[in-house]
């Protein structure tokens, strides 16, 4: 016979549900013996996006099975909240912080990089590939896509919300705490490479007339050999990321 379990999922982990679901308990009728982790997948929050799980007043494990009568708290990553004694949910973070973006991810993957943010990106990565690049190198996975979160290997993703990339940006710097992390101009947007200053003379050939004549200051990828300056374009970027700065 089916019994009766209540879940409340809270704060932005609500995003992920119907509205008549958000911010108040949902009864659900538990017709087998299921993982917590399961059945909170079932409903359609990633696990990756969940810290703490709290079941009849007491913290657990995505491994705990749900028994009827259950009353279920469902947290998400906490910024600010002292929880350290509790038992947290997501794997101790990475030792470096680097990621890999799903095909949707193009334009935020630019920025990450011009911010100096190790970041995997191409745009015709499966899902599998996507996957298997986040475990095998230990990469955060930045995705628009929670089916691929819930894949049983990510130990360390985040569902990317927004749809306007400045926006993304500043979402990815907050929940990671990214600020002091950041080198900005020190990775090649196209590529993901280091960038290093490079002798005008050795590169002279590939410029073009006018910046051949105004410039003097070069830079070159160590990858893909794509070279940079501080044109117009730079002065754009160095805009955008001291607007990040007030944030």
């Amino acid at each position: 016979m089916p019994q009766q379990i209540t879940i409340r999922f809270y704060e932005e982990l609500n995003d992920f549900l119907p509205q008549d679901q958000r911010k108040t308990d949902i009864i659900h009728q538990l017709k087998q013996k299921r993982s917590v982790k399961d059945l909170i997948e079932s409903i359609g929050v990633p696990h990756t996006e969940i810290d703490l799980i709290i079941v009849n007043g007491k913290a657990v494990d995505f491994n705990y099975l749900v028994q009827g009568g259950d009353y279920i708290s469902v947290y998400p990553v906490f910024e600010s909240l002292d929880i350290s004694t509790l038992n947290h949910c997501q794997p101790k973070p990475l030792r470096k912080t680097r990621f890999v973006l799903d095909t949707h991810l193009g334009k935020l993957a630019a920025y990450m990089r011009m911010l100096g943010l190790d970041t995997i990106y191409r745009n015709d990565y499966d899902d599998p590939q996507l996957a298997i690049i986040a475990v095998d190198e230990h990469r955060i996975l930045l995705t628009c896509d929670r089916q691929l979160l819930m894949r049983k290997q990510i130990t360390h993703g985040y569902f990317v919300r927004s749809r306007q990339p400045q926006q993304q940006l500043l979402d990815v710097l907050l929940r990671f705490d990214l600020y002091n992390n950041l080198q900005p101009f020190t990775r090649c947007m196209h590529c993901n490479g280091k960038i290093r200053p490079v002798k005008k003379q050795s590169i002279e050939d590939r410029l073009p007339p006018g910046t051949k004549k105004y410039y003097n200051e070069f830079f070159q990828c160590e990858i893909c050999n794509k070279i940079y300056w501080k044109g117009s374009h730079y002065q754009k970027m160095k805009n955008m990321i001291d607007s990040l700065n007030e944030h």
